[in-house]
Formats: structure tokens, sequence, C-alpha cells
């Protein structure tokens, strides 16, 4: 048998194990994870009121739960647990799947003042993610400016305006749901420095901001008449296309009088955060222009936006694994096909599939095509990967160096008690819970 460690349990590495157990009958997989869940971002970063999205799990689970796939979770791999090194004793061969954990900064004056965060940050927060540390995101706040135009730019923006009642219907922790009960703010300013044509968003999660309850979507038709793309619409491609469209369609409206508002704003470069009363009060930007490339080009003219919480999505980025190879530049282990390569040559037993394979592009879907690439690469290699320790279960090895796995048993567990959370706080479904504190918890209960 060919015993192969997957390293996380989002979709790039389940999907990993899928295509590894259908394609070769003579194989184990052990997928760990340093959480105690499974999912990864589908989890921990798609949004609470997607639940169609979510319900991606129930695919991710038959996997998991296939005879020769094994969940070991509270297993971390670098500082503090398990080395590379050791994990390539106890297995044939490693994928590592270990995604672009942190988001990129945007380099300004005042971005580090109170009220300035990562969507990445409210996200964790708003998804019950047991590292979550950061609270109060929207206490005192009556403006907020999103900073980006992609999907998880939009998410954060519709979380914000969401309703209660919406999202009480949702997984959302309840401290989550209470914080957001409680905000004051009323005007939300999502913020591109290029033009609509360019945004990164899709049609369809666009288009749910305008179905929010008491809210309406303010577009200036001035910004989208800077976009020189937007003034043939015939040569845009269909995706672009019906967002111009979608944003046309808002600028045309007469204001509703909503109890909130969001402002989608293009062709806005920030360029510093100013702070009031000792936190950040306003978004300094600076007017861009199409440079005619596809780029934009500074006017030197200041737009301020007033705002008590700033939260940037520029972006993820793949961050090192000790004993792994790194490219800085690109956010990604160096690889050839997902062999992992150490000084240009290929690392036998060691492999990447996933955001720390090609960096923070594509959706779910396009993990599965990236997983079948490198797990080619690896049962093409199988023959020559040298068996090691792998011939005894790694299992009783990670125990006797104090590694205690939360099996499969465990996360069933997990789940019990956030249903039995949700009841009791009368809120109809699942509710996820709040910490490590309270997952743990429910490991050990599982085990009386």
């Amino acid at each position: 048998m060919l015993r192969v460690a997957v390293v996380g349990s989002g979709p790039s590495g389940v999907y990993t194990a899928q295509s590894l157990v259908q394609r070769e009958p003579g194989v184990l997989v052990d997928v760990l994870d340093r959480l105690p869940c499974p999912y990864g971002l589908v989890r921990y970063g798609v949004a609470p009121d997607h639940e169609k999205i979510k319900s991606l799990q129930n695919n991710l689970r038959t996997v998991l739960e296939h005879e020769r796939v094994r969940f070991l979770g509270g297993v971390p791999v670098g500082p503090g647990g398990l080395s590379t090194v050791r994990l390539r004793e106890l297995y044939d061969a490693v994928v590592y799947c270990v995604g672009a954990a942190t988001d990129r900064h945007l380099g300004i004056p005042g971005e580090e003042l109170p009220g300035s965060w990562s969507a990445t940050e409210f996200v964790s927060w708003y998804s019950a993610h047991p590292d979550a540390t950061a609270d109060g995101f929207a206490l005192g706040a009556r403006s907020a400016v999103v900073i980006g135009v992609g999907n998880v730019a939009v998410d954060v923006t519709r979380i914000l305006a969401r309703g209660t009642a919406e999202l009480s219907r949702t997984d959302i922790p309840q401290a989550a749901l209470t914080a957001l009960a409680a905000s004051g703010v009323t005007d939300i300013h999502m913020v591109g420095r290029r033009g609509p044509s360019q945004a990164r968003f899709t049609t369809k999660e666009l288009r749910e901001l305008g179905g929010l309850p008491d809210t309406e979507v303010i577009v200036d038709p001035a910004e989208l008449a800077l976009d020189p793309a937007c003034q043939d619409l015939a040569a845009l491609p269909a995706a672009q296309r019906r967002n111009v469209e979608t944003l046309r369609g808002w600028a045309a409206l007469p204001s509703s009088g909503a109890a909130r508002r969001i402002h989608l704003r293009f062709f806005l470069r920030p360029v510093e955060l100013l702070a009031a009363a000792g936190q950040v009060g306003t978004v300094r930007f600076e007017r861009t222009a199409p440079d005619g490339r596809g780029g934009v080009l500074g006017t030197g003219r200041p737009v301020d936006i007033e705002a008590q919480l700033v939260l940037r999505s520029v972006g993820y980025r793949g961050v090192p694994l000790d004993g792994l190879p790194f490219d800085a530049e690109l956010g990604v282990v160096p690889h050839q096909f997902g062999r992992v390569l150490r000084e240009g040559r290929p690392a036998p037993g060691e492999y990447v599939a996933g955001w720390i394979k090609r960096g923070p592009t594509g959706v779910i879907g396009t993990n599965r095509p990236d997983a079948k690439e490198t797990v080619t690469s690896l049962l093409e290699d199988a023959p020559a990967l040298a068996p090691g320790e792998a011939s005894a279960d790694p299992l009783a090895a990670l125990r006797a160096e104090g590694i205690e796995p939360v099996e499969w048993s465990g996360w069933e567990a997990i789940e019990r008690a956030e249903a039995e959370l949700g009841a009791s706080l009368g809120r109809g479904g699942v509710v996820k819970l709040p910490d490590w504190e309270a997952l743990l918890a429910a490991v050990r209960g599982s085990h009386t």
C-alpha cells in the first residue's frame, strides 16, 4: 500500500485525496489539518448567508468518509508540530495543500490605525475561525470603506449591510450576530482603483447587493463614464458586460431613502488613512484615470471618504512553510506539475496543490484539475518512492510524539455540539462554536 499525507483539508486537499483513491486502489490517504474541523475556506471563508456554496461540504464529506481516506485534525505541520522532514519519514509521499494564509497590505500611511483591518480578519470573525482574536469591528462606526472590488469585498459589504433576521438563520456565531445587530453602520463604500469593466466580482455576487432589505445601491454615473470600455458594451466579454449593465441599472435609479446605502466607487486609489479621535476617521484616495493600457494613472486630485471602519480586500498571499522552498515574490512553493522543486530539481515524495502551488486564483472548482495534475505526477513517481517508516500506521507514531489527532468521530461530535447550540439559542439550525476551547471541549465529550 502507498501511504500519502495530504496537508490541508480544504477543497484542494480533499480533491487531491479523491483523485488518489479513485485512480490508485493501493493507496491510503491521511488528510491532516491543524484545525479540528475539515473543509478549509468552505467552512471558514464562504459567507454564512451563502448556504448553497457551503453545501459543498456535503461533497467533501463523502471523500473524507471514504474507506481509504482518514481525517486527522489538530495536527500542526511546522513550528510546534510535525516537521516536514518527519512527515516525509512517516509517509511515502506528502502533498501540501495549505492555501494562501495571509492577506496583502496596502502599504500606505495610517494602515495600522485602530479601525483598519484586513477583510480576512473580518471574515474569520464572522466565520468563527478559532484563531480569530479581533472583535468590535463595527462598534461605533457609521461609515465603512471596503477597499477592493472582488467577491470577498462584496461578501464583507453584504454582511455589513445584511439584516439580523436573515443572518440569524445562518451558522454565524452568536457573538458576531449580536455585534452586527448593534451596528450603527449606515453607509458602506466599496472602492476600486480601476474601472467597473475591470472589477473582479462575479455578476451573481454583485446582484445580491441589490436584493438586501432596506438597502439601496448607489453608483455614480460619472465614474462609469470614465471607463472607456463601458462605451461599447458589445466589445466586452460577457461577464464584464453583465457587471457593467448591472451597475448602469443602479446608476439610473433615484434614491429610495433606504436606511442603509452601499456606494460602489471606481477610479479611486487609497493613499492614506487619516486619524480622528485616535482611530481611523477618513480614507484619502487619489482620483485615477485610465492609462489606455488596462492600468491607471494618478491625477493628483484627492477624494476623502469618511470611515470609522476600513476593510482591505486586495488579495491573499501564501506564506512559507518551514522545511519547504518558497518563492517570496510569487508567494508559492516552486514546483513542476505539482512536484516540489529544491534547487531546481524535483524533491522525491514532496508535492503541492491548490493556492500554495498556483497562487490565489480561480474558484473552488479550479482546485479539481489542479489536484489531478499533482496526483498524476505523484502516481508516476510512486514506484521510485522509498517507503521508509510508511509501512506502519503513522497514527501510532503521531501519538508517541505527543500529537493526539482529532479523528472523524471528533469532528462529528463538533457537528452535534453546533446543532445543539443552534437549538438552545432558538435559531433553528447549526450555530458555529466560537473558539478553540469550545471545539476541543466537544471533541473531549465524544471520548467520555
